[in-house]
């Protein structure tokens, strides 16, 4: 007999503003307590240090989280010029120190035309990325070195908010896979003196923004259950960026029991996948087989067999 998930069957999304200090898991295990919550999942880890939107995704929301970690992203990041670090950020031991040369906003400008579009960039070894099935922040943490291979990643802007000589404010917007904190390092490279970051905020994750963000403290101030579920966004919020399908009777009841249906799928072309509705109500996700064909990729538990 399988084992009864303990909590409560809770679905949808909440966008959690991540507090300084605590890492992505805790902050995720305090919300699933919050809202006693059979399971939950995030889309993407925020280093401890890093605050701001981190999507949190409850109950059946999880099986389409992934389709977030492929989002583009925006931040706010505070970089010091004149000191490395061995984690590139305020928290990590400081491993170099260099004079900061006399630099203007036009200099700082002109190195940030280098950074902008498409660039190569080398993870850093403290990030979540595996060698050998381990991650590399385990290995750096035993004194282990590995050699990255450089990826390439795009930064659609690089926006300089504010410049004191020695420090300055960005509002970078990135695909997936950039590393912020690397990005400072190499930029404070090109301008003679190194760097690290001090503050990393996320502001926007693909469609989200900063602004419907929740705090633990705010939750936690809510009254009861039906008032935290409440604040709740639909599973389809993660994929709707993807076209929609209407399913019928017949159709919705073969999808139901893993099977191909006959659905007319207008101008997509094979292998896209798209959100089904039946009875205007949210099941799942199909992928299209032919003009008249869509069988099921990934569906709601709570979809009826009939």
């Amino acid at each position: 007999m399988a084992r009864q998930r303990r909590g409560l069957p809770v679905n949808g999304v909440l966008l959690l503003d991540k507090p300084k200090g605590v890492s992505s898991n805790h902050a995720l295990q305090r919300v699933r307590r919050l809202f006693q919550a059979q399971k939950a999942g995030h889309t993407g880890t925020l280093d401890p240090m890093a605050t701001g939107l981190l999507p949190i995704c409850l109950g059946e929301a999880t099986k389409f989280s992934s389709h977030l970690l492929e989002a583009d992203k925006v931040y706010r990041t505070r970089i010091e010029l004149g000191v490395i670090t061995d984690t590139g950020d305020a928290e990590g031991t400081i491993i170099e120190q260099h004079e900061v040369p006399s630099l203007s906003v036009d200099d700082v400008e002109a190195v940030l035309t280098r950074f902008r579009g498409e660039i190569d960039q080398v993870p850093p070894m403290y990030s979540a990325l595996k060698h050998q099935g381990k991650k590399l922040y385990e290995l750096a943490r035993e004194g282990k070195h590995v050699e990255r291979a450089a990826r390439r990643v795009s930064v659609y802007d690089a926006r300089l908010l504010s410049f004191e000589g020695t420090a300055f404010e960005l509002e970078v917007s990135c695909s997936k896979g950039t590393y912020i904190r690397t990005l400072a390092e190499d930029i404070g490279q090109a301008l003679g003196c190194g760097a690290h970051i001090s503050q990393l905020r996320r502001l926007k994750t693909g469609p989200f923004l900063a602004d419907a963000m929740w705090t633990l403290e705010a939750l936690e101030a809510l009254a009861d259950q039906a008032a935290l579920e409440a604040e709740l966004m639909p599973a389809d919020v993660l994929v709707d960026h993807l076209p929609s399908l209407t399913v019928d009777d017949a159709a919705h009841s073969r999808l139901a029991h893993g099977q191909s249906a006959n659905l007319t799928t207008g101008t997509l072309a094979p292998d896209a996948l798209a959100r089904l509705y039946y009875a205007e109500t949210f099941i799942g996700l199909g992928v299209v087989k032919g003009a008249q064909e869509v069988a099921p990729k990934r569906l709601l538990s709570t979809v009826a067999i009939s």
